[in-house]
């Protein structure tokens, strides 16, 4: 499940403040504005400027981690050339995989560390589970479409993710209880509101990363587990594809 329509980037605040960024829709004009291919322009130079670019706004190690990603191994042949353009790019099923931007923002806000294990609901190409794998002990990431599961759990394997990342096809229950308790959680689909299922699924001081709203609005919000319940920030407005299913919505649901 990937984000595919502009979003804005995070207010000042300290957990992640993000000047103004814009996720591209794969099926409008700002699409080929952004990623369309230009003379002149190598695979190489557009990861170099990418890498400048994410320098002057995150910290050092969440751009070290999307450096030491393959990105080009993570997208279809036929965007390989693309693949370090800072848009979205399909991956089939209707999904995509987020622009680096958005993953830079998502992880840098989730903040993981060397010790600690994630999960992340909606795995798509396994792209952004990769990049926390650099970062974190472990990541589990879970994928509805069985297809994605599968290309994700091949594609880490291949790149030598197999001993840091486990992928697991999504069944009836959201998240990955069985595996759980996480110290973080990244949610990579819109949901109608925080699920508790995964606040549940937390150890104490845990954060849960997710897009909160309707289908078509959503509030990026960092929910901490306290021994209240929780706290909550706010990282920026999105607009991110729905989660279906458990927590989120029908599949069938039209509104």
């Amino acid at each position: 499940m990937r984000s595919i329509t502009p979003i804005r980037g995070c207010v000042p605040r300290p957990v992640c403040p993000r000047p103004r960024v814009w996720e591209a829709d794969v099926q409008g004009p700002f699409w080929w504005r952004t990623l369309l291919k230009l003379p002149g322009r190598s695979m190489q130079q557009d990861r170099a400027r990418l890498l400048r670019r994410l320098a002057g706004r995150f910290p050092a190690r969440v751009v070290d981690a999307i450096a030491q990603t393959p990105r080009e191994d993570m997208v279809p042949p036929e965007y390989r050339d693309l693949a370090y353009r800072d848009g979205p790019l399909r991956i089939g099923h209707g999904q995509t995989i987020s622009q680096p931007t958005m993953v830079a923002i998502m992880t840098e806000a989730i903040d993981p560390q060397p010790w600690e294990r994630v999960l992340e609901v909606g795995a798509g190409s396994g792209y952004q589970a990769a990049v926390l794998a650099r970062l974190a002990a472990h990541v589990v990431t879970v994928e509805r479409v069985p297809e994605l599961a599968q290309l994700a759990a091949r594609q880490l394997d291949a790149l030598g993710y197999a001993d840091r990342v486990t992928v697991r096809e999504a069944g009836g229950i959201l998240g990955c209880p069985e595996e759980a308790p996480f110290d973080a959680i990244i949610v990579s689909a819109a949901a109608p509101s925080p699920p508790r299922a995964l606040l549940d699924q937390l150890t104490p001081g845990g954060r849960l990363l997710v897009p909160v709203g309707s289908r078509k609005e959503q509030r990026l919000l960092l929910l901490t587990r306290t021994p209240e319940g929780h706290t909550t920030r706010f990282c920026g407005e999105c607009r991110f594809v729905p989660l279906i299913g458990p927590g989120g919505w029908p599949e069938e649901d039209p509104a």
